[in-house]
């Protein structure tokens, strides 16, 4: 399953980071970071409830970016 998030991040360093970040949770399969569109790509693993897994993903780009956001439809 893949979803699409409106984030807020302040320079495209950052949202580099929050990509990074985001690749290394688990159950998200892929994940990119389009600083211009202020949009998050997410594909997840088979079997895992998007919205668990997305709190680990905000929790995880805080830790590196600790004025980002996401937005969950």
């Amino acid at each position: 399953m893949k979803k699409t998030y409106k984030i807020e991040v302040d320079c495209a360093n950052c949202a580099a980071k929050m990509e990074e970040a985001a690749n290394k949770v688990d159950g998200v399969k892929a994940a990119s970071v389009n600083f211009m569109a202020l949009k998050m790509k997410v594909e997840f693993e088979d079997g895992v409830e998007p919205a668990d897994v997305m709190k680990n993903v905000l929790a995880d780009c805080r830790k590196v970016e600790p004025d980002c956001e996401i937005f969950f439809e």
